[in-house]
């Protein structure tokens, strides 16, 4: 019943601002219900002014919501299947990952990026926009205002595109199964890299949908491997700068186990649609109501004086990416 005294209100508020954020992001898919619940929680929380009732509850569903939306992420994962057919994409996937986190590192040197923004954008833009964002956040604890410009970020050069690639490769003559490549290593967001590949497909009457989005499932099993190694190398920076001993029992991020745990499930028991289905969906909508609670926690004026960097750091990670898949292409002889 305390749990629900102190965390019920704030709970029920990103609740009621994360139900019209999910149909608005059904409506707008390039766009996204969760860039709709953080820009909701943003103008609200101009005009809220006290927010003690509901604080309690919005920093729980910042946090530990945000955690089990990834936990469910991971019974969309079929992990024999995503190897057998995306196999093939593993080469340029591992080369746009590598080029995206060298870019933002990079640009975290020459321009003194905070940290955290660099991490959340070169990830973000590497694996899968939002997804990637929310189980990165945790293990390096940004906060509220990090997590709503890195999201903002990809989702600007998200919608770009989405809006743009489908002509672009139009332009370049790529093959149906190279557009499936480019539009799954090149695009974050699962819903954008969806209109990219629908928009593809009703200009060239293919299918190269399905392929996408398994090139796109692929990259976001990345999120395993870059979380573990963040949680690492922040406990042993830890260990450096307060002279603690290294405790990996301490950082270790063990939602990102449990998502693990949920893929291994879904393979081995060959979970149907009928059981994985509602479970994804359920995913994205924890992922909307925690970015509620991310907007309702973020200035809005400070995001945007602040926001120069991160997006030119998101530009430059996005054109690398984009310029590398298509070369990778080109090497494997697709393109």
């Amino acid at each position: 019943m305390e749990f629900i005294k102190q965390k019920g209100p704030g709970l029920l508020f990103c609740l009621i601002i994360a139900i019209p954020s999910w149909f608005l992001g059904r409506a707008l898919p390039v766009i996204g219900g969760p860039v709709f619940a953080i820009l909701i929680g943003m103008v609200l929380t101009l005009i809220i002014k006290r927010k003690d009732t509901v604080q309690p509850g919005i920093a729980y569903t910042s946090k530990k919501i945000l955690q089990a939306a990834v936990v469910f992420l991971g019974f969309g994962m079929n992990l024999t299947e995503i190897l057998a057919k995306g196999r093939q994409s593993l080469p340029i996937i591992l080369s746009t990952i590598s080029t995206s986190l060298i870019i933002a590192f990079i640009l975290y040197k020459a321009m003194k990026l905070q940290p955290n923004n660099a991490i959340l954008v070169g990830v973000g833009s590497s694996i899968c926009g939002g997804s990637a964002i929310a189980a990165t956040a945790p293990v390096i604890d940004a906060n509220d205002e990090e997590v709503a410009q890195s999201i903002s970020v990809i989702f600007l050069f998200n919608v770009i595109a989405a809006l743009i690639f489908p002509a672009l490769g139009g332009i370049l003559h790529l093959s149906n199964e190279g557009f499936g490549l480019f539009a799954g290593t090149a695009i974050n967001d699962t819903s954008s890299v969806t209109a990219a590949a629908a928009a593809w497909d009703g200009i060239h009457a293919s299918h190269t949908l399905e392929a996408a989005a398994i090139v796109k499932m692929t990259r976001t099993l990345a999120i395993i491997p870059i979380t573990l190694f963040l949680a690492l190398y922040k406990g042993r920076k830890e260990k450096k700068t307060e002279g603690s001993s290294f405790s990996l029992k301490k950082t270790f991020p063990y939602f990102v186990l449990f998502f693990v745990l949920a893929s291994v499930i879904t393979t081995v028991f060959q979970l149907p649609p009928a059981v994985t289905a509602p479970l994804k969906e359920l995913s994205k909508f924890l992922i909307i109501m925690a970015m509620a609670a991310i907007g309702l926690n973020t200035n809005i004026v400070d995001l945007v004086k602040t926001g120069g960097k991160p997006i030119f750091t998101g530009f430059c990670c996005w054109v690398g990416i984009a310029v590398v898949s298509l070369g990778m292409q080109h090497l494997m002889g697709v393109w």
